[in-house]
């Protein structure tokens, strides 16, 4: 029988742009938060597994935090770096191998769209040549086809967006701190139709770090855990539609957030109605709309009653994304999963501040959830216990 996870000690960097400090060196900063945060100090640390997509390899981050000849694993799995990471990690102590073990991610990213390269994900140069492998045209025509197909409309995109605004006006670790009205966002200049600027991430900086620590472990050292009900990471299966993918199947296949969520969620042994906050990958408005449903939160096309009433606004029924997501926080591809498990690992310990949602009986949320997506198919989905 695997051991009970628990995270002990959470630290972040905040997102943005940070010029005087490297990738690295940020994760190096959310490391020491981390420490400080569970007592414990680095040499306490028994195996760390931690990875960015551009600022890096992790375990050069020793040289700072000290040399003391522990196995440090690079991680690399895109988006679900981060939680690749942090399922590692909760493996490792699961297994009865460590007791102490920490998850971390960063990156510093260069201005501009991300560039990937058709050669990287198996890709003819001809797919790159027609644009689709830059990411704001394929997911621009993802959620085009997704509003034909379940009528959502373009006002609910821009709900999306100024919901993240607004939790990110309030959240310290936010790159975007200002709110943004509807209108505005609406008539913002149009990037990919339907989407216009204020509706897309940007590729930004940021660091996670996360300290697991078994359930002996964390009494023995009187610390405040929060349980790792299950992580669940999962890829694409036949006939689903993904991005950096040169086609769409005639027949209607699985997804790779569908199946993670349901792992999950089985092995968690709780169902979507127990989940009391969600942090869900919104690369852009469509995406957190989507990604809705293929979580199990609500049927396709219910996104538009859900926005138009505010149900996944901090005092709604089921507050998503509630430090602002990628929509205001951005996107340092190594650190946005952790991040996301950041938020939920404050939530559940009633640290949220002004963006703190009240749970079902104004104690504070019991239950975390979060999910994170990307290229080439992938999803990673971890569910938090209080």
């Amino acid at each position: 029988m695997s051991e009970n996870v628990y995270i002990i000690g959470a630290g972040i960097h905040p997102f943005g742009r940070t010029e005087e400090r490297s990738g690295r060196e940020q994760g190096v900063y959310a490391v020491r938060q981390a420490l400080a945060d569970a007592g414990l100090e680095w040499p306490d640390i028994e195996t760390a597994y931690g990875g960015s997509a551009a600022a890096g390899s992790a375990d050069i981050m020793v040289n700072e935090l000290g040399l003391t000849s522990l196995p440090f694993t690079n991680v690399a799995n895109g988006c679900a770096t981060g939680g690749s990471a942090l399922a590692s990690a909760q493996q490792a102590i699961a297994s009865g191998m460590y007791d102490l073990a920490l998850a971390v991610g960063f990156d510093k990213h260069p201005r501009g769209a991300f560039n990937a390269k058709p050669a990287e994900y198996g890709l003819p140069e001809w797919y790159g040549q027609t644009g689709m492998m830059l990411t704001t045209q394929f997911f621009a025509l993802k959620i085009q086809r997704y509003m034909q197909q379940h009528g959502i409309s373009r006002k609910t995109l821009g709900l999306v967006a100024q919901k993240a605004f607004q939790n990110g006006a309030v959240t310290p670790h936010a790159w975007r701190r200002s709110e943004i009205d509807l209108e505005t966002i609406l008539n913002a200049p149009m990037i990919n139709d339907p989407l216009t600027k204020y509706m897309f991430c940007a590729p930004a900086e940021g660091g996670v770090a996360l300290i697991l620590a078994s359930e002996k472990k964390m009494k023995e050292l009187g610390a405040d855990g929060v349980k790792i009900a299950n992580i669940s990471v999962k890829t694409r299966p036949p006939n689903s539609f993904e991005v950096f993918q040169a086609g769409v199947s005639i027949e209607e296949g699985g997804k790779p957030t569908v199946l993670a969520s349901q792992a999950a969620f089985e092995k968690a042994g709780i169902g979507p109605e127990d989940v009391h906050v969600a942090q869900l990958q919104d690369t852009e408005s469509g995406a957190e709309i989507m990604h809705m449903a293929e979580n199990g939160f609500c049927n396709d096309g219910e996104q538009e009653e859900w926005l138009a009433n505010g149900w996944t606004a901090r005092n709604g029924k089921l507050p998503v994304n509630t430090d602002g997501g990628c929509l205001a926080c951005g996107e340092p591809v190594g650190a946005s999963g952790l991040r996301q498990v950041y938020e939920n690992v404050e939530q559940l310990r009633g640290r949220g501040g002004e963006r703190q949602v009240a749970g079902p009986d104004g104690k504070g949320p019991k239950v975390g959830y979060s999910h994170v997506y990307g290229a080439p198919g992938l999803s990673a989905v971890a569910i938090l216990e209080r």
